[in-house]
Parts: structure tokens; C-alpha cells; sequence
């Protein structure tokens, strides 16, 4: 097999860049099949990035030449196919989000909502692939600066796809934050922690916190408290243009550590302030399932919805379909 650094592939491949969560033989497995399938067409490029390549090349039936992905210099992707679950993806989304390079995710994980399908459904991701027949969402993310003081000067930045949450440092001392929205104070809080959530969020940390779980079309702000000891401490839906500050009061004994998706992380000193806000730019997420995200819900969770006995179920299908259930008859 032969390899290349290529920057700019020729103008008539499609380049699609795959990345599997390397550790997982399952992963890796599910990759090396789709890449011997798309490699197999002249005018598609396979882009990995150089670990990714060792791992899937004892794997491969032929010999498939590759084009090393390259993180920082990315031109023309059509899509980024992740094998493994939610963390590979947003782990993907770190350079694709701002190179605004759509992605798909292949759930190998557990829940797995940021991912469209299963690794049974390997055969229909090649056809729609090879297809072009995907179509391609757009999701709300987060922007977080922290600031030294209120108002201050910005001492780090970052972005979130699913949350933003600041939390206490030490296991034994809550945090005191005061929680501001578009400059007007809504609280003060002694608690574990605060999140910030996306609606592709709110069925992640949001959702592990009692938030509300949003549909992912929605452009909404999601505010969640963690245990605050506060008779007012209730998530919070917000605009889509609304800013939430978050301020590390002075005269506490505790600091605490800022994540963005459990990913990144900062510690936050007292008297600091996080801000966070709409970023400019959204997640691409490539789709094949036309399905409503109720149907998603359901299936992801395995939610009961048939009632306890068989002719309850019946009925109630009858229903959902516009159909009329004849009524028992009276003894």
C-alpha cells in the first residue's frame, strides 16, 4: 500500500475524510469495510489521518491508496464519516466545525444522539454516501470567553457543541456564582455548578441534570443548574441572542474549572466571569434518516409505548394512524 501527504487533492475526486475511534476494533473494523467499498470508485478520496491509516491497513482486501488528513490544512471535504460514538464525534468536530465540513457519525458508543447510524447499517451509509444522497443540518453551538473580572479582560476562549459548565473544584465546597442574563441579574446561587446547554446537548449532561430535552432544530440558549440550594433553581430556556454571564463571587474558599463538552477544560479563579453566547458558526451534521426526532427519542431510550394490555396497544396504534377502533361491547 502506498500513502501521500497530499494537500490539494485532483479537481475531479470527491474528499472524504474518515475517522474511527482507533482504540475499537469494532471501529476500526466498520471503517476499513466503508473504505474498501468508496476507495474502490476513481473519482473519491480517502483522507486519515496517519494513526488512523496503521490501524485500518491490515484490515483492508486491496491495496487502497490514502491522503493523509492534515487538521490544520483542510480544502474541499465533502464529509467526515466518524466510526465510534458521541466523544469521537465531537472529538472530529474540533477542526470540522471550523472548517464547516459536514459530519456523519456511525454510533459505536452507547446513546450515541450526535450519531446517525448503526453499524448494521453499514451497506445503506456506503450506497447514500457514494449516492450524494445525505442532507445536511445545521446546529446551534456555544461560544465561552472567561474574563478575569466582570467586564474584563478575555484570558481564554473556546467553543461547545453540546454544553458549556462551570463547576466546583473540591467535592466537599459548593460554589457561589451570580448568574446574569443579557446584563440583568436572575440570581445568585450556591451550588455544584451551572451548564450552559445547546438543544443537541440537552440530551447529554443537560439531560443526566433533570434539563429538558430540546428538539435539535430549535435555536434556543438552555441554563441548568446543578443542585443549587435556592428555592428558585429551575432550568431556564432562553433566546437564541441571549448572553449568559456567570460570575465566581469573591469571599468564597473554593474555585472552580470551567469544561466545554467534558473536553476542555480551564480552572476559574474568584471574581472571574464566563460568558457565554451563540457562536457565530453552526455543526454541520449530515443526515440519512428522514425519521422525526420523537421517532429518535423513542428508539434511542427504549421508551415504552404500548400500554399494559394487548388491546390498549392496538387501540392506541389504530389511533396514531387516524384509524377508528370499533368500542367494546357493553356486558
Amino acid at each position: 500500500m502506498s500513502g501521500g501527504a497530499i494537500r490539494v487533492a485532483p479537481v475531479t475526486s470527491r474528499n472524504i475524510a474518515i475517522t474511527p475511534h482507533i482504540l475499537r476494533s469494532d471501529a476500526v473494523a466498520a471503517a476499513a469495510a466503508f473504505i474498501d467499498e468508496v476507495s474502490g470508485h476513481d473519482d473519491i478520496a480517502c483522507w486519515l489521518r496517519p494513526d488512523a491509516i496503521a490501524a485500518v491497513t491490515p484490515l483492508l482486501t486491496r491495496p487502497v491508496e490514502f491522503q493523509v488528513l492534515d487538521q490544520s490544512d483542510i480544502r474541499d471535504l465533502e464529509l467526515v464519516v466518524v466510526f465510534g460514538g458521541d466523544g469521537t464525534i465531537l472529538r472530529a468536530a474540533e477542526w470540522a466545525l471550523p472548517a464547516q465540513v459536514p459530519i456523519l457519525g456511525v454510533n459505536l458508543g452507547h446513546v450515541g444522539f450526535l450519531a446517525e447510524l448503526e453499524p448494521s447499517q453499514l451497506d445503506e451509509l456506503i450506497r447514500r454516501v457514494l449516492e450524494r444522497n445525505y442532507r445536511v443540518e445545521e446546529r446551534l453551538c456555544l461560544e465561552v470567553v472567561l474574563r478575569d473580572r466582570p467586564g474584563g479582560e478575555a484570558i481564554w476562549s473556546s467553543y461547545a457543541i453540546n454544553e458549556v459548565s462551570l463547576e466546583k473544584a473540591a467535592r466537599e465546597r459548593m460554589i457561589e456564582v451570580l448568574v446574569q442574563i443579557d446584563g440583568h441579574p436572575l440570581q445568585r446561587w450556591g451550588t455544584d455548578g451551572v451548564l450552559v446547554s445547546t438543544p443537541t446537548g440537552s440530551t447529554a449532561y443537560a439531560f443526566s441534570a433533570q434539563g429538558p430535552v430540546m428538539w435539535p432544530d430549535l435555536d434556543a440558549l438552555l441554563v441548568v443548574p446543578l443542585l443549587a440550594h435556592a428555592l428558585f433553581a429551575r432550568p431556564l430556556v432562553l433566546s437564541p441572542t441571549s448572553v449568559v454571564t456567570i460570575e465566581m463571587l469573591r469571599g468564597q474558599a473554593t474555585s472552580g474549572v470551567l469544561w466545554c463538552d467534558g473536553r476542555r477544560s480551564v480552572d476559574v479563579t474568584r471574581g472571574s466571569e464566563v460568558e457565554v453566547r451563540r457562536l457565530q458558526q453552526n455543526l454541520k451534521i449530515a443526515r440519512l434518516d428522514a425519521s422525526p426526532f420523537v421517532e429518535r427519542l423513542v428508539r434511542k431510550f427504549q421508551l415504552p409505548v404500548q400500554g399494559w394490555r394487548k388491546e390498549d396497544s392496538i387501540d392506541a396504534g389504530r389511533e396514531i394512524q387516524g384509524l377508528k377502533t370499533e368500542p367494546e361491547p357493553e356486558l
